[in-house]
């Protein structure tokens, strides 16, 4: 039997791209840069791909998978989000959409406690202070920040990130307080505040870390308003989407003094980003690691490969269906 044809979108790790020539006739994109639209479905046409593996960032709306041959069965998306494909036109292609959920959780956490611990003790000010050559010796009040113990902690999107992040916190001496859809049961809220609506989780917190999914229904839900029920001092963190946040609201925040300091892993039009973030200096600024370890992302591809070997090398459902 043939090997199935896979378009690969962009360079992957190593290990996964030689899984995928073990098992696939590959067709890679020797560049890390997105395929625009037209590329990318006249790619998937001029080799007859069945599956294709693709990343976040990649433009697959409806007009690009309306495009597609008919010879595409799967699309394998290397993330746990899904807002760059149009999940509604895929399926009535018929085209399945699988993710990677469950093996990022701690090394997003990972990021998102970095970004607190930055933004409270000012570590991106003294690193440009240094690489600048304008340190001039230790002094008593130089950058001052805060310290994280007994500091009350905000998880907005207490799924398995937020937990992971949760557990990091306590470490900390940090208390957790989380919004969610729902409560979580007992053992796994493990002591956190539960808050059931907005308000009163906001003025209750010092540090907000967002875990929530982008889309129509979360965007720019970290607006003026609801900025101002934080705590006058308090940090923002965000390694979630973001679309979720307002970007002149938070920036206004920042350089008037409401909020103490912020740090971002995603921006909304990423990898352009709000002209505002480049000259905000209580800002610490990630380009998208949220899952960037050798251990996370082979795990991604792997999970992205185990559903294209499902559906194309097997003829079973997929482990992972998207949507």
């Amino acid at each position: 039997m043939p090997k199935p044809t896979l378009l690969l979108t962009r360079r992957f790790p190593d290990a996964v791209e030689a899984r995928a020539q073990r098992d696939y006739v590959t067709m890679p994109n020797p560049s890390d840069k997105p395929m625009d639209g037209l590329a990318l479905a006249a790619a998937a046409a001029r080799g007859e791909a069945r599956g294709i593996l693709c990343a976040a960032g990649d433009a697959l709306d409806s007009g690009t998978i309306a495009a597609l041959p008919d010879s595409v069965k799967i699309i394998a998306t290397f993330s746990v989000g899904t807002d760059h494909i149009d999940l509604g036109a895929a399926r009535e292609r018929g085209i399945i959409v699988t993710n990677t959920p469950d093996v990022l959780s701690v090394a997003t956490a990972e990021i998102a406690m970095l970004l607190i611990l930055t933004a409270a003790r000012r570590g991106g000010e003294a690193e440009r202070m240094l690489r600048a050559r304008e340190w001039t010796g230790w002094a008593p009040t130089q950058l001052m920040g805060v310290t994280l113990e007994n500091k009350a902690l905000g998880i907005l999107g207490m799924g398995r990130i937020g937990q992971a992040l949760a557990q990091m916190a306590r470490g900390f001496g940090m208390q957790i307080h989380y919004r969610n859809r729902n409560r979580l049961p007992p053992a796994e809220e493990a002591g956190a505040t539960y808050h059931d609506n907005d308000t009163d989780f906001l003025g209750a917190i010092d540090v907000l870390s967002m875990h929530i999914p982008g889309g129509a229904a979360t965007r720019h839900w970290l607006d003026a308003r609801r900025i101002a029920q934080l705590r006058k001092g308090a940090i923002v963190v965000n390694t979630g989407r973001g679309t979720t946040v307002d970007d002149t609201a938070l920036c206004a925040a920042l350089q008037g003094g409401h909020l103490r300091a912020a740090g971002l892993d995603v921006f909304a039009g990423e990898p352009n980003i709000f002209e505002g973030y480049h000259s905000t200096p209580n800002l610490v600024l990630l380009p998208h690691l949220g899952s960037a370890t050798v251990e996370t992302r082979d795990a991604m591809g792997f999970r992205c490969l185990d559903n294209l070997d499902a559906v194309l090398i097997r003829g079973e459902a997929p482990l992972h269906p998207a949507g």
